[in-house]
């Protein structure tokens, strides 16, 4: 039987701190999405399609990210 690699079910999470000043805490990114040179700042853009996605849902827009960092603990 085959191993899964970690990364497979694996989940980082960040805290996003929004212009407005508003914060979410530990939002989930698939791992596998950040294994490239580009560290995580694929989470970036991850984290403003849903919340594009939410916003459409919902009617109440989010504002621009002005920090993202891993949850402590990560």
């Amino acid at each position: 039987m085959a191993r899964k690699k970690a990364t497979d079910n694996a989940f980082v999470f960040f805290d996003v701190v929004y212009e407005d000043g508003a914060r979410t805490s530990n939002r989930k990114v698939a791992s596998g999405e950040l294994l490239g040179l580009d560290g995580d700042l694929p989470a970036r853009t991850i984290i403003e399609a849903e919340d594009e996605k939410i916003a459409l849902m919902s009617g109440k827009p989010r504002g621009p990210i002005k920090t993202f960092n891993r949850s402590p603990g990560q």
